[in-house]
């Protein structure tokens, strides 16, 4: 069985539509990357998986007993707030001193438990949200945008601590991404959302797409280009869209 599995999903805000027939599944140790432009759903639907969002019509079936993990792309601390990582870990459920030595260990943050949470760079603070989305041994671990604001070694770095986290718990990883390299490199399966699903499947497969080329302009050294996207919904079955619907800013 899959761990998450969406039929027909399609999510409206005050009457307009966000997401729209939406279907896919997530299986037990495979990465999935969400790519698409501000707007496109991404975070959404990412809150109708771990439940968080109800959908306007289709279904979210999660596996009976499910464990999520989620690192959010940020969160705001206050910066005259004493708190240590490790007083972190334990909001707003105590955990005991095994439990997040394991998941800071396990974060590559072992160190960092005594540490003020307003005193850690970038890096270290996604490792610490990282730790605490590992708290329940999750057996899938979403990411929404977790790197944002990272340079590309503390990219690379945190990326790397995934796959190593993939590695030893064999958790499913869900994530959306705006790095080229990130997507080709780190996934198994890439999809392409604009409010629906455009185009996925294997990283390969999706790069030789029209609607995934457009994503990515030239010269952006693996960031994902800011685009608009016009798509036509009589292309939804297939990647062969013309490219010239997708206008790429400069």
């Amino acid at each position: 069985m899959s761990l998450v599995t969406l039929k027909d999903l399609s999510i409206r805000h005050s009457g307009n539509p966000v997401l729209t027939d939406v279907n896919f599944t997530i299986d037990k140790g495979e990465i999935v990357t969400l790519v698409g432009p501000n707007g496109s759903g991404k975070s959404t639907l990412l809150r109708a998986i771990i439940g968080a969002l109800r959908p306007s019509s289709g279904q979210v079936i999660r596996a009976p007993g499910l464990r999520i993990g989620y690192v959010p792309q940020k969160l705001h601390i206050d910066a005259t707030l004493p708190l240590t990582v490790r007083r972190f870990l334990s909001l707003p459920k105590r955990v005991s001193n095994s439990v997040a030595e394991q998941a800071l260990d396990q974060a590559g943050a072992g160190q960092l438990a005594g540490r003020q949470m307003s005193r850690l760079s970038g890096g270290q603070f996604q490792r610490v949200l990282l730790a605490r989305a590992l708290l329940c041994d999750p057996q899938l671990l979403i990411l929404d945008e977790a790197t944002q604001g990272l340079d590309q070694p503390g990219s690379a770095s945190f990326y790397q601590q995934i796959e190593t986290v993939r590695q030893q718990l064999g958790c499913a990883v869900l994530m959306v991404s705006h790095e080229l390299h990130v997507v080709m490199a780190a996934s198994d399966r890439v999809i392409c959302l604009n409010g629906h699903i455009c185009c996925e499947g294997e990283p390969e497969h999706v790069a030789s797409a029209p609607e995934y080329r457009a994503l990515f302009g030239t010269g952006t050294q693996g960031a994902l280009a800011l685009y608009r996207h016009e798509h036509n919904h009589s292309h939804d079955s297939d990647c062969g869209h013309d490219p010239q619907s997708h206008k790429a800013a400069e």
